[in-house]
């Protein structure tokens, strides 16, 4: 298996910036995912990596060994696209064995290998079909498998799921998350949706504008968000944001509403600061006597709960969890409490997240 060292890595197009310099250390079987938007960086990471993107500067290890300015066949990383890149004229047995017939492996080994594959991903039944009869998860399938062939050390996975529809990227998103831990292979994995990364990774790294924004497990990018970027970027909907003003060890928050700083807090936040404070939407709870208040924007069924958006004062939305059974009309009062051990709080000028002091 492989370890994989990322020591000030960076890469410039003229004088723009596709990554700044970035520390990352991936451990030997972990599931890492590069997170992030559009144009953040994540995937000019991986092509590093892989050494199909050269870097500006810095330094890359794979297992100690400093292979930097190594070709990618001089790496041991396999890699997975997100359009399958199968060869059309070939049938699935022979698109699989391409990688070991390249580095002239034997034919029994050959055989050998592409039986262990085919019997792990449960594809015997496609191996005379060519990929232009297969859909788009048997390809991704067959894709894997050519990959796994090789025994590589470690995985490269550019949104392998992209292309899929939402029931068929679930299921993939399983499977490959089981063949990763059977195998205990280690793998990088680059997503723009926070649901696959949320449920996929041992750790996250979340990426924005070309600068690492946070690296930690899901539960931690999702609880303890370092800045607003994750706050908003992790979770469906976002983490709400309010800004208010902190007097007396009570913050005051749009549309006249009070919310009494919680224990652990009263030290970090001075008087007459401004305050940016940040709750989840089920960490909120409707209760006729809640200290917060607001009308109802919206609401929207999500199966087992109902999604209530409410206007505190005409600019700030927050989105809370509801009864599913409960009926909450639209311009209708409603008060709430936020679970003080849920409570966030930001910095508004530098955008940081607050420490308990």
């Amino acid at each position: 298996m492989a370890t994989i060292e990322l020591k000030q890595v960076e890469k410039k197009f003229g004088d723009a910036y596709a990554v700044k310099p970035m520390d990352l250390t991936i451990k030997d079987g972990e599931f890492i995912v590069l997170l992030g938007p559009s144009g953040c960086g994540k995937t000019t990471t991986l092509r590093m990596i892989s050494g199909l993107e050269t870097v500006t500067a810095g330094q890359i290890f794979l297992n100690d060994k400093n292979v930097t300015w190594r070709h990618p066949s001089e790496r041991d990383i396999a890699f997975v696209f997100q359009f399958y890149a199968l060869y059309p004229h070939l049938n699935v047995r022979d698109n699989i064995a391409f990688p070991l017939q390249a580095q002239h492996e034997s034919q029994r080994v050959i055989q050998q290998r592409v039986r262990e594959v085919v019997d792990l991903l449960r594809i015997e039944h496609l191996l005379n079909k060519r990929p232009g009869g297969l859909s788009g998860g048997d390809k991704q399938r067959v894709a894997l498998a050519r990959a796994l062939v090789r025994r590589p050390a470690a995985f490269l996975m550019d949104e392998p799921l992209g292309a899929l529809d939402a029931d068929l990227r679930e299921t993939m998103r399983a499977e490959i998350r089981a063949l990763q831990l059977r195998l205990n292979v280690t793998t990088v994995y680059v997503t723009h949706d926070q649901i696959e990364a949320m449920a996929m990774g041992d750790r996250i790294v979340v990426m924005n504008t070309a600068v690492v924004q946070q690296i930690g497990t899901p539960t931690e990018v999702y609880y303890n968000p370092a800045n607003l970027f994750v706050a908003k970027f992790i979770g469906s909907p976002g983490m709400n944001l309010v800004q208010g003003n902190c007097a007396e060890g009570v913050i005051h928050l749009p549309g006249g509403n009070q919310y009494p700083l919680p224990d652990g807090w009263k030290n970090s936040i001075a008087r007459g600061e401004k305050v940016i404070i940040g709750f989840r939407p089920e960490s909120a709870h409707v209760n006729p006597n809640g200290a917060l208040k607001g009308e109802v924007y919206a609401s929207d069924m999500h199966g087992s709960y109902a999604m209530l958006h409410v206007n505190m004062d005409g600019d700030n939305v927050v989105h809370l969890r509801a009864d599913r059974e409960t009926r909450y009309p639209i311009g209708s009062s409603i008060r709430f409490d936020i679970d003080a051990a849920m409570a966030r709080f930001f910095n508004p000028q530098n955008e940081l997240a607050l420490r308990k002091n």
